[in-house]
């Protein structure tokens, strides 16, 4: 099972004094996508005005929201046993992390997989293989873009398009998507 995970934030930097301000986890089993966690959360630090003109998220609207702390306990359990994917994977995963660490005095383990560079090997001819443009490739719609629910729901299903891909190529374990993804053989990812 794979849990597509999408934050918005105050900034670029995780370790540093950016928060989270919205995170959303969609699992991907099979043919099931299902929306488990989102929320807004409220990062007890104002939200300048150039991420709310591009995020849409403002200080009153985080105002009441959760603080990760008391989000952080439903997070956990929507991640628990799965594989932690992202658009960017390592943006997510080093605020999420972040705010555990913060909050909660752990830190996040486990497996985790990035559709930016699974897309940068498996679709060919396009310039940038941001959200936007693998998005537009696949001609799906993202109604809530820079919100975590919409970027997480979309990433979600380009997980399952990319996946459909590698599974064309060989790929059935994670380890084979790894090896696919790093331009290797993996045990079942051979040349196809």
């Amino acid at each position: 099972t794979f849990a597509v995970v999408d934050v918005e934030t105050t900034g670029m930097r995780a370790a540093g004094d950016d928060r989270v301000t919205d995170i959303a986890v969609v699992l991907v089993q099979g043919g099931r996508t299902e929306l488990v966690y989102d929320s807004l959360i409220n990062p007890g630090c104002a939200i300048s005005p150039q991420i709310t003109a591009l995020t849409g998220i403002d200080d009153a609207m985080v105002a009441g929201a959760p603080t990760f702390d008391m989000a952080a306990d439903a997070i956990l359990a929507a991640l628990a046993g799965r594989i932690f994917v992202a658009h960017n994977v390592r943006f997510d995963w080093s605020f999420v992390d972040a705010e555990l660490r913060r909050n909660r005095g752990l830190a996040l383990e486990g497996p985790r997989l990035c559709t930016v560079r699974l897309s940068r090997r498996l679709v060919r001819g396009l310039t940038s293989h941001s959200l936007d443009q693998v998005t537009a490739h696949f001609n799906l719609d993202n109604g809530a873009r820079h919100r975590a629910a919409g970027d997480a729901l979309v990433t979600a299903e380009i997980l399952r398009r990319l996946l459909a891909m590698a599974a064309e190529m060989g790929a059935r374990t994670l380890e084979d998507l790894e090896a696919l993804r790093a331009g290797q053989k993996g045990s079942g990812a051979g040349g196809r």
